[in-house]
Protein backbone atom coordinates (compact mmCIF):
# COMPACT_ATOMS: atom_id res chain seq x y z
CA UNK A 1 0.00 0.00 0.00
CA UNK A 2 1.52 3.34 -1.10
CA UNK A 3 1.83 6.04 1.55
CA UNK A 4 1.52 9.80 1.14
CA UNK A 5 1.62 12.70 3.57
CA UNK A 6 -0.24 15.98 3.89
CA UNK A 7 1.29 18.79 5.91
CA UNK A 8 -0.74 21.45 7.72
CA UNK A 9 1.77 24.23 8.33
CA UNK A 10 0.48 27.14 10.41
CA UNK A 11 2.31 30.43 10.79
CA UNK A 12 3.56 31.45 14.24
CA UNK A 13 0.37 33.43 14.96
CA UNK A 14 -1.85 30.45 14.04
CA UNK A 15 -3.93 32.69 11.79
CA UNK A 16 -2.65 31.49 8.41
CA UNK A 17 -2.14 28.10 6.78
CA UNK A 18 0.45 27.32 4.12
CA UNK A 19 -1.25 26.30 0.88
CA UNK A 20 -0.18 25.63 -2.68
CA UNK A 21 -1.90 26.16 -5.99
CA UNK A 22 -1.66 22.85 -7.88
CA UNK A 23 0.12 23.20 -11.23
CA UNK A 24 -0.68 19.66 -12.42
CA UNK A 25 -3.26 16.93 -11.96
CA UNK A 26 -4.73 15.69 -9.81
CA UNK A 27 -6.49 18.87 -8.68
CA UNK A 28 -4.75 21.16 -11.20
CA UNK A 29 -5.64 24.79 -10.46
CA UNK A 30 -7.04 24.07 -6.98
CA UNK A 31 -5.52 25.02 -3.64
CA UNK A 32 -4.08 22.20 -1.59
CA UNK A 33 -1.84 21.50 1.36
CA UNK A 34 1.80 20.59 0.74
CA UNK A 35 2.97 17.01 1.02
CA UNK A 36 4.11 14.06 -1.00
CA UNK A 37 5.02 10.42 -1.28
CA UNK A 38 6.40 8.23 1.51
CA UNK A 39 9.26 6.24 -0.02
CA UNK A 40 9.69 2.49 0.57
CA UNK A 41 11.36 1.89 3.93
CA UNK A 42 10.93 5.51 5.02
CA UNK A 43 9.10 6.38 8.24
CA UNK A 44 6.09 8.66 7.93
CA UNK A 45 7.58 11.42 10.08
CA UNK A 46 10.88 11.35 8.18
CA UNK A 47 9.00 11.60 4.89
CA UNK A 48 6.95 14.51 6.27
CA UNK A 49 10.04 16.53 7.18
CA UNK A 50 11.76 15.61 3.90
CA UNK A 51 8.77 16.69 1.79
CA UNK A 52 8.41 19.87 3.84
CA UNK A 53 12.02 20.83 3.16
CA UNK A 54 11.86 19.88 -0.54
CA UNK A 55 8.60 21.71 -1.23
CA UNK A 56 8.92 24.78 1.01
CA UNK A 57 12.45 25.17 2.38
CA UNK A 58 11.09 24.83 5.95
CA UNK A 59 13.40 22.71 8.14
CA UNK A 60 12.91 20.61 11.24
CA UNK A 61 14.51 23.49 13.15
CA UNK A 62 11.58 25.75 12.16
CA UNK A 63 8.67 23.51 13.22
CA UNK A 64 7.57 20.48 15.22
CA UNK A 65 5.21 18.27 13.25
CA UNK A 66 2.51 16.29 15.07
CA UNK A 67 0.86 13.22 13.53
CA UNK A 68 -2.81 14.25 13.47
CA UNK A 69 -4.68 11.49 11.62
CA UNK A 70 -4.59 9.03 8.73
CA UNK A 71 -6.87 8.30 5.80
CA UNK A 72 -6.84 4.82 4.24
CA UNK A 73 -8.17 4.22 0.73
CA UNK A 74 -8.51 0.47 0.21
CA UNK A 75 -9.71 0.52 -3.40
CA UNK A 76 -6.90 2.89 -4.45
CA UNK A 77 -4.44 0.86 -2.31
CA UNK A 78 -2.99 3.92 -0.56
CA UNK A 79 -3.02 5.81 2.71
CA UNK A 80 -2.40 9.43 3.70
CA UNK A 81 -0.75 10.51 6.95
CA UNK A 82 -1.70 14.02 8.09
CA UNK A 83 0.77 16.12 10.09
CA UNK A 84 0.22 19.55 11.65
CA UNK A 85 2.59 22.09 13.13
CA UNK A 86 3.07 25.75 13.99
CA UNK A 87 6.17 27.62 12.85
CA UNK A 88 8.43 28.68 15.70
CA UNK A 89 9.52 31.82 13.84
CA UNK A 90 8.87 33.64 10.60
CA UNK A 91 10.42 31.89 7.60
CA UNK A 92 10.83 32.56 3.91
CA UNK A 93 9.03 29.86 1.94
CA UNK A 94 10.30 28.79 -1.44
CA UNK A 95 9.50 25.97 -3.79
CA UNK A 96 9.09 25.31 -7.47
CA UNK A 97 6.77 22.31 -7.46
CA UNK A 98 3.62 24.38 -6.86
CA UNK A 99 2.83 28.05 -6.18
CA UNK A 100 3.01 28.53 -2.40
CA UNK A 101 0.99 31.08 -0.43
CA UNK A 102 -0.35 31.78 3.06
CA UNK A 103 -4.13 31.49 3.36
CA UNK A 104 -6.22 33.18 6.01
CA UNK A 105 -8.36 30.71 7.93
CA UNK A 106 -11.69 32.43 7.21
CA UNK A 107 -12.14 30.55 3.91
CA UNK A 108 -14.63 27.78 3.17
CA UNK A 109 -12.13 24.92 2.95
CA UNK A 110 -15.02 22.55 2.19
CA UNK A 111 -15.56 24.33 -1.19
CA UNK A 112 -14.44 21.71 -3.71
CA UNK A 113 -14.40 24.26 -6.54
CA UNK A 114 -11.49 26.01 -4.77
CA UNK A 115 -9.80 23.37 -2.62
CA UNK A 116 -8.52 19.87 -3.39
CA UNK A 117 -9.31 16.80 -1.35
CA UNK A 118 -13.11 16.41 -1.52
CA UNK A 119 -13.62 18.48 1.63
CA UNK A 120 -10.89 16.75 3.63
CA UNK A 121 -8.95 20.00 4.11
CA UNK A 122 -11.95 21.52 5.89
CA UNK A 123 -12.28 18.41 8.05
CA UNK A 124 -8.59 18.47 9.00
CA UNK A 125 -8.74 22.17 9.91
CA UNK A 126 -11.70 21.50 12.18
CA UNK A 127 -9.75 18.70 13.88
CA UNK A 128 -6.83 21.07 14.53
CA UNK A 129 -9.21 23.68 15.96
CA UNK A 130 -10.61 21.12 18.41
CA UNK A 131 -7.18 20.17 19.71
CA UNK A 132 -4.85 23.05 18.84
CA UNK A 133 -3.76 23.73 22.43
CA UNK A 134 -2.49 20.18 22.70
CA UNK A 135 -1.21 19.70 19.15
CA UNK A 136 0.40 22.97 18.17
CA UNK A 137 2.41 23.97 21.20
CA UNK A 138 6.14 24.15 20.56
Amino acid sequence: MQGYNVLMIYNKGMDQLLMCKRLKNPYKGLSNLVGGKIEDGESGIHAAYRELLEETGITDQDIILHHLMDFKYYIQNCYVEVYAGRLQQEVIISGDENELYWSDLNKDFFDMSLFAGEGNIGHMIEQVKMSKDLLLTN
